[in-house]
């Protein structure tokens, strides 16, 4: 009797052992798994960080329609553009990061000089204000014509601080107006491109604006302009 109870104290025990040793391997094979979440979240925590605070035009922000940015982006050294606005321009509307806003005003002024009338008409959006215009837009023209002309709130380049849509006096700024014909051939002289050329909207991903202008520095500007490129094209060869 003492044996077969000695018999299956042992069993029992083996058991528990089997048990316990299980539990831990299948807790050390959770552990890894559990790691790796926490370091992804860390790394996409990282780089919407890196994105808030990147500014740098070396390193060319490319925002479109298939790369986004952080909702918490904001542009560094953000300072208001001295150049005349549309009226119903918001201050937000008027402000640019630094470097491109002294670049804007630079071309406004020879412009003037050479008898052309450019009006600012929006440059920094915010996530929040990207939000409210495309909202705005799906509802006044349909989904259809708001994605060919309005980013989307994350995927507007007017949250980088970077860019500036002009106007003239008129109100009417197509690719026909002397405004735009003088932009065009004008603009990287002082690091700006038009950023969605007529023609390349394939590329792009939106529709021809002559009147939109992004900020890359006058090196990258030139090239661009004297190759015909994008901004997407530009980004590609190096």
């Amino acid at each position: 009797m003492k044996k077969f109870k000695l018999i299956g104290a042992i069993i029992l025990v083996v058991f528990i052992s089997v048990f316990i040793s299980k539990e831990r391997l299948l807790k050390k094979d959770k552990d890894p798994i559990v790691v790796a979440q926490h370091d992804s979240e860390q790394d996409v925590e990282a780089n919407s960080q890196n994105k808030n605070h990147s500014n740098s035009i070396s390193n060319i922000l490319l925002v479109n329609k298939t790369n986004g940015i952080s909702k918490n982006y904001t542009p560094e050294n953000i300072t208001k553009v001295n150049i005349p606005f549309v009226e119903e321009a918001t201050e937000e509307e008027k402000q640019m990061a630094g470097e491109p806003a002294k670049a804007v005003e630079d071309l406004v002024k020879q412009a003037n000089s050479e008898g052309i009338q450019f009006l600012g008409s929006s440059a920094y959006r915010s996530y929040d204000t990207q939000l409210d215009t495309y909202t705005r837009r799906v509802k006044s023209q349909g989904r259809e014509k708001a994605d060919a002309y309005v980013a989307k709130p994350g995927y507007s380049e007017h949250q980088t601080g970077l860019c500036i849509d002009l106007t003239n006096p008129e109100r009417w700024f197509v690719g026909s107006t002397k405004e735009a014909k003088w932009l065009a051939e004008n603009a990287h002289k002082f690091g700006f491109i038009i950023r969605y050329p007529e023609g390349k909207e394939d590329i792009t991903g939106t529709a021809y604006e002559p009147w939109h202008i992004r900020y890359v520095g006058k090196d990258a500007a030139e090239e661009i302009y004297s190759k015909g490129l994008t901004l997407e094209e530009y980004l590609q060869n190096k």
